[in-house]
């Protein structure tokens, strides 16, 4: 009984999961992770694989998807739709207690959905508060899904891969095609379930080509710069914490010292500082490993309806292990290194774009509020002035360094501050202002500081008297 687990809001159902204890292969549990066949309608060379291969990954904006296969495939043919006959290409998954990859196999065929689940009803079932669609599941099956989660998560720890805590923003949009609401998604164990599970099986199709001497186009991801790491560890210097030096950072090193500011009010600042130290992933032939999750070989196979680098893994697979028609040609891989480039490139783009399309959403949002006071954080720093996101929403915007007491200013890099006649603005640093500008067409937001700030006593020779907020605004520094 093979079941999807996605959000919501989720259109497409790309990846179906189940679990059971066994003692198969000397393991402690057996999952299958069924993935969406694309390359059953989609064959090399095709109209449907240049267009493919062209935009290479769906692009997900506030009010619409651009899909890269077209809807009658995405949405329907190939998603694992409830109570549904669809093709697939499943890796059954022999995992230890300790959460060790210790066999796989991969299979073709065809899979029917025994349920469409969300996140949360699956969390509120291993809470104790069956739905009546999950009461109706065989028993066990979501008890043994978390059973094989809470071995994957061990291994997960102990591999010291990256766990950065960064909110995600929901938006729901009204029928006027502007923002109704805007929160912060929950974050629950049934959503890392799923990613460990995905997590495995990516691990095992990149293990599997390589066994069988394959063309692998890899998801690599390097360890930092050593310009970014030193960066950071000047930054963490400052917060009395301590980052190893030396050329070959593991990215348990990382983890530990998110560890330590888990529960200090650094936590966002320093999560902030890691996220940006590192390098951004790209799409390869050559094996870089994956720094982030702490992987020596990793590839993406579990969401070929949405990304075409998962395509090309599932075609490699079939043509390794004889599973039917719609392998890789025998000549692709001699265009991997230009492929790879090409699908880094889409992937950014899009990233840009929807990340484009947010701000503008987000402007028009907030122009609504203009004169409202708002609680938020320092998220950037530069003489230009400090970049600040709203608590609860996510939105970002700039206050000009114009507008704030003690100029003028200087940034202090090792220490990511901004620091002023008597005052300073550290990243990380709680402030309340009040918004002033939103325009949407130039996707910019703009605020006065209200409250915040950190007043020092060391001061600089300036003829300059300490300006006060834009606006005439009252300014109360904030001590600490």
């Amino acid at each position: 009984p093979l079941v999807t687990i996605d959000g919501a809001d989720a259109r497409d159902y790309d990846d179906a999961v189940f679990a059971e204890p066994t003692k198969e292969h000397h393991s402690a549990w057996h999952a299958i992770v069924a993935i969406a066949d694309v390359t059953h309608y989609v064959r090399p060379g095709g109209e449907l694989d240049r267009a493919a291969y062209r935009r290479g990954n769906s692009v997900y904006f506030p009010d619409r998807v651009v899909p890269m296969l077209p809807e009658r495939l995405s949405n329907d043919l190939c998603s694992l739709l409830p109570g549904e006959d669809r093709a697939c290409m499943a890796v059954h998954l022999w995992i230890g207690n300790d959460g060790t990859l210790q066999h796989w196999k991969f299979v073709r065929g065809l899979m029917h959905s025994a349920a469409r689940l969300i996140y949360e009803e699956v969390q509120a079932h291993r809470d104790g508060e069956a739905s009546e669609k999950t009461a109706a599941l065989p028993d066990g099956l979501i008890d043994n899904l978390y059973g094989v989660y809470a071995a994957l998560r061990q291994a997960r720890v102990e591999r010291g891969a990256l766990d950065i805590e960064r909110p995600e923003r929901q938006v729901e949009m009204g029928d006027d095609g502007r923002i109704a609401r805007i929160f912060l998604r929950d974050r629950h164990d049934s959503h890392k379930m799923i990613e460990e599970l995905m997590i495995a099986a990516n691990v095992a199709a990149a293990r599997q080509l390589e066994d069988k001497n394959m063309p692998v186009m890899y998801r690599v991801h390097d360890q930092p710069s050593a310009e970014k790491a030193e960066n950071l560890r000047e930054y963490l210097q400052s917060l009395g914490l301590s980052l190893r030096k030396g050329s070959q950072l593991r990215p348990i090193d990382f983890a530990q010292i998110l560890k330590r500011v888990k529960e200090t009010e650094h936590k966002d600042a320093v999560n902030e500082s890691v996220l940006r130290s590192q390098s951004q992933a790209e799409y390869g032939p050559h094996n870089l490993g994956h720094f982030g999750l702490g992987l020596t070989a990793y590839s993406h196979f579990t969401s070929p309806i949405r990304r075409y680098a998962d395509v090309l893994v599932h075609r490699a697979l079939i043509r390794a292990l004889h599973l039917g028609p719609g392998g890789l040609p025998d000549d692709a891989d001699a265009a991997f290194d230009k492929t790879g480039v090409h699908l880094t490139a889409a992937e950014r783009r899009a990233v840009r774009a929807e990340r484009d399309a947010m701000d503008r959403y987000m402007a028009d949002y907030m122009s609504n509020h203009i004169g409202e006071e708002m609680q938020g954080r320092i998220v950037g720093i530069g003489r230009f002035g400090i970049f600040v996101r709203i608590n609860g929403i996510e939105a970002d915007g700039l206050l000009p360094a114009r507008r704030l007491p003690g100029g003028p200013f200087r940034v202090v890099d090792n220490r990511q501050e901004l620091e002023g006649n008597g005052i300073v603005f550290r990243l990380g640093d709680p402030v309340t202002v009040e918004l002033v500008e939103a325009d949407a067409v130039a996707a910019t937001v703009g605020f006065d500081l209200v409250e915040g700030g950190v007043e020092t006593r060391k001061r600089r020779p300036t003829k300059q008297p300490l300006r006060k907020p834009h606006r005439g605004k009252r300014h109360k520094n904030k001590r600490r």
